[in-house]
Parts: C-alpha cells; sequence; structure tokens
C-alpha cells in the first residue's frame, strides 16, 4: 500500500507538471479566468488518484490528458481570434481619461475606489491628480501613464546620449560553464580559465560569472 501511494504521488505530480508547464510562462496574476478555472480543475482532477486508490491511474490520467490539450487548443485560438481572446480573457478597461475618473468604467468592472487607490500606491503615486491615463489590464492589474509633468526626467529629454548597455552574459553558473554563451560572444574556456587563473580561481570555484557590454567581468566565488 505504501508503494502505491508513492507510485501514485509521483506519477500525479509529472502529470500535472507537464500540463501546468504546457499552459506557458505565465504568472498567476497574469491568467485569464479560462485559465484560472482549469487550474482549479486540474488541482480537484491530481487529488482523486491520491485519496481513490481504488480507482485506475486512468480514469484521473485521462481527463487531465484531455484537458491539457484543450488549454493547449485554446491557447493557441486565442492567439489568432481577436473575438475570442476578448470572449475569454476580456478587455482593457480605461478607469482614468485625461485625468478624469470615469465611475461607469469602475461600475461595469465591479471595482472601487479603494481598489484604484491601493494599486495607485503600490506604484508610489498618491495624489490622483498626477495621473493621465489609468487602465485595468485583463489580469486585473493597473497601469498607470503620469501626467507629462510628473514623470521622472530622462537623458532623452534632457537631449543627452548614452551608451548601449544590453544584458550581461553568463559565463559560470553554480560552477558549470556556459559554453554556448561563450561561444555566442566568440569566446571560448581557455579565455575563461585564463581571466579566471588571474584571479586565483577555477570555473568549479565560481557561484556566478558575467561579461557585461562593456567588457567589465562579475565574478562570484562559491
Amino acid at each position: 500500500m505504501f508503494r502505491e501511494y508513492i507510485y501514485r504521488t509521483v506519477f500525479v505530480y509529472i502529470s500535472v507538471l507537464i500540463v501546468i508547464r504546457a499552459m506557458g510562462k505565465r504568472e498567476i496574476g497574469q491568467l485569464s479566468p479560462f485559465d484560472f478555472v482549469v487550474a482549479i480543475v486540474i488541482a480537484e482532477l491530481a487529488v482523486i488518484p491520491l485519496v481513490e486508490t481504488d480507482l485506475p491511474l486512468w480514469h484521473s490520467a485521462l481527463p487531465l490528458i484531455i484537458l491539457g490539450v484543450l488549454e493547449i487548443a485554446v491557447s493557441y485560438a486565442t492567439l489568432f481570434s481577436h473575438f475570442l481572446r476578448g470572449l475569454l480573457c476580456g478587455h482593457p478597461q480605461i478607469i482614468i481619461k485625461n485625468g478624469v475618473l470615469l465611475r461607469d468604467e469602475m461600475r461595469k468592472a465591479r471595482y472601487n475606489l479603494d481598489e484604484l487607490l491601493a494599486q495607485l500606491r503600490e506604484k508610489g503615486i498618491v495624489d490622483l491628480s498626477d495621473v493621465e491615463f489609468a487602465v485595468l489590464e485583463t489580469s486585473g492589474r493597473l497601469s498607470v501613464i503620469e501626467k507629462s509633468q510628473h514623470r521622472p526626467v530622462t537623458p532623452a529629454d534632457l537631449g543627452i546620449s548614452t551608451p548601449y548597455e544590453g544584458l550581461p552574459t553568463v559565463l559560470v553558473m553554480d560552477g558549470t560553464t556556459m559554453g554556448k554563451n561563450l561561444k555566442d560572444i566568440d569566446l571560448d574556456e581557455n579565455w575563461l580559465r585564463e581571466v579566471l587563473k588571474e584571479q586565483g580561481l577555477s570555473p568549479r570555484g565560481v557561484l556566478l560569472a558575467t561579461l557585461g557590454t562593456d567588457g567589465k567581468l562579475f565574478v562570484s566565488k562559491k
């Protein structure tokens, strides 16, 4: 019996992991209502083989597979159908337009003033008069565009040119050399060993090493 529980638990874990992974790289807060319902149903189905040990595993596995296939099919369909995307995911709603609160839109979204003020505070905005536009996204998050007079000054506003920054390239992670990353920037492991040797290190003794687009090497020892 004990081995049966282990077997079922491992099977359910792997099955749920595959289905959830197939749903894509979205955060929980970014799931559409449809995706959220699917996630709940998956959780319910996953419990069945763990509780009802008399039922064959395929009684739970088959609905999980069907649900996963349906989720993937609907996700692909929403990529090409604006109507279906709006039906399942909804549409963004403008809550503040040109500095004016749109009460009717808030009522349609069942979105109250306390929620609005709380989400504005989370973005560091305490004065509604600073807001030009606020859009309630389909995920429930609030996107805010401040009035031009209250936005932070950028180098472009001052006419200052800035160098390209880009993303640093990871060369070593947890003592493992990232060969593909080295190849992408036309370097090799021999170069990496020589550079690390100058600091008395080897790749195995490095927790993280990155190379910036400006040529600066960052190294953190284990």
